[in-house]
């Protein structure tokens, strides 16, 4: 894994990384996925599926991935690695070093593959020298937790300092978009785990983020 130069560049403005609800019905979500990516510049979006049988996931990932990717997007799957290839998805996102280190083997080098549920800085650190396209802090796990906010933001600094791979940072609210891009992330992460304040009025939600983000002249 690559560690940052000495003397490096400055990262640029972070871009948006949207995830959805956990999504049974995905046609009723398509109009405020689409004002959402009309709003700003969105990197991906992680798509969210309620569980269901195979084929019925490998269509609802068909419906969107048309949506996202005209956009100039990726769609990844929360986990399903296995669908990626069927579906139509530009990768997945793995939670967990062993999770993440299948999805590698399944998916590399055609597709992204993210890592997330990482709790400390070895699994960070060896999920990254697997070679995940990105590690991503500070998202609220299965079980409803979420590491002190505090901790969230040293984890990003930490990263950003010395490592090149990409660092997502989910903010649980606006207020902690400014901190955690001043940390150092490349991609700030909202959407559900947060109670959904990004998807209630996406264009306004977005239009709160700007100043903080890079976003293209004339997309508010």
């Amino acid at each position: 894994m690559a560690q940052r130069p000495k003397n490096p560049e400055p990262r640029p403005q972070p871009r948006l990384y949207l995830v959805t609800p956990p999504l049974a019905d995905v046609a009723d979500f398509i109009p405020s996925l689409k004002t959402a990516l009309a709003a700003g510049d969105i990197a991906a979006v992680l798509l969210r599926l309620a569980e269901t049988d195979e084929r019925t996931l490998i269509n609802h990932i068909k419906a969107l991935a048309p949506t996202v990717q005209a956009a100039g997007a990726a769609l990844l799957i929360d986990g399903h690695a296995n669908l990626v290839a069927r579906s139509g998805a530009d990768g997945a996102h793995a939670s967990g070093v062993d999770a993440v280190t299948d999805a590698l083997e399944a998916l590399k080098p055609d597709w992204v593959v993210g890592g997330g549920d990482l709790a400390s800085r070895h699994d960070a650190m060896t999920a990254a020298e697997a070679g995940c396209d990105y590690v991503m802090f500070g998202e609220i796990d299965a079980d409803s937790r979420r590491a002190p906010f505090d901790a969230i933001r040293e984890r990003v600094s930490w990263w950003a300092e010395v490592f090149e791979a990409p660092c997502v940072a989910f903010a649980a609210s606006l207020d902690e978009v400014a901190p955690l891009v001043e940390a150092g992330a490349d991609f700030i992460a909202v959407g559900h785990d947060a109670g959904d304040w990004i998807w209630r009025e996406p264009a306004r939600a977005i239009a709160a983020l700007a100043p903080h983000l890079k976003l293209p002249e004339g997309a508010l």
